[in-house]
């Protein structure tokens, strides 16, 4: 298959220290594997200190017993799923960023995007769509995506249902059209770990079945996280039959990336 193929250049070093040495049984190779690997991993935990943002909101946190990791970066966000939104009983609070909650503002609330990603939303059942900004987390309600506030969600037409099914996608700053939803490079993200040799094993499982698969390294407040992504073709319509398949099988966080 033609396409984005794996990103494993740390990979490749690890592999040819642990890997093509003839010999392991020799003392003085031993050695010098050793102390290769602790210069290696001394570099990559100086060049993490440098560059682990300080925003608290991206920090890990857990809710009703589960775990969320916050992405650091929206770029290619793509969410099929279940919408709501909250209205009075939560005008005045503050939200997770700070600020002040209101209704009447175009603004969402999202479990991992950071905050102040602009998302545009669309309500899969009548195909209106409207622009919200992140700035607040959640919904913590199984199978949602997204809590929208009452003037986005009012824009909809979900007021009356309470819940509708919407695709969201994340625009880039300078981006003030509406994007194509349905054509493009569709991965599913499958898994996140702060041990890059978990992302390898699972990344091989499927490169050794012949999916393309790629690995891409972001950096948390507090933990460097190796994210494995398969590529699922060129519409949104395989991108969606992927994830399916892939949450069926027990991948929980499945869910689609755009490139």
């Amino acid at each position: 298959m033609n396409g984005p193929k794996p990103l494993l250049a740390v990979y490749d070093r690890i592999k040819e220290y642990f890997f093509l040495m003839p010999d392991f049984r020799s003392t003085l190779q031993f050695s010098c594997l050793f102390l290769l690997c602790i210069l290696f991993l001394f570099e990559k935990t100086t060049e993490a200190s440098e560059r682990l943002p300080n925003d608290k909101t991206q920090a890990p946190y857990v809710i009703n017993s589960k775990r969320y990791h916050p992405i650091p970066s929206a770029s290619g966000f793509n969410q099929g799923g279940i919408a709501s939104w909250y209205g009075k009983d939560f005008h005045g609070r503050r939200t997770s960023n700070g600020e002040i909650y209101n209704m009447y503002s175009m603004t969402a609330a999202h479990k991992t995007l950071p905050m102040n990603t602009m998302l545009l939303v669309k309500n899969m059942r009548n195909g209106k769509k409207t622009v919200v900004r992140v700035n607040d987390r959640g919904p913590f309600v199984k199978g949602r995506i997204i809590d929208l506030s009452y003037t986005a969600a009012r824009k909809l037409d979900i007021l009356g249902p309470g819940v509708a099914k919407v695709n969201i996608v994340a625009l880039s700053e300078d981006d003030h059209s509406y994007p194509d939803l349905t054509s493009g490079e569709f991965y599913v993200q499958i898994g996140a770990f702060s041990r890059k040799i978990n992302a390898i094993k699972l990344q091989r499982r499927f490169t050794d079945t012949g999916h393309t698969t790629v690995m891409q390294k972001y950096f948390g407040p507090q933990s460097i996280l190796y994210r494995v992504q398969v590529y699922a073709g060129k519409t949104l319509n395989n991108a969606r039959r992927a994830e399916k398949a892939l949450l069926t099988y027990g991948y929980t966080g499945a869910f689609i990336i755009a490139r």
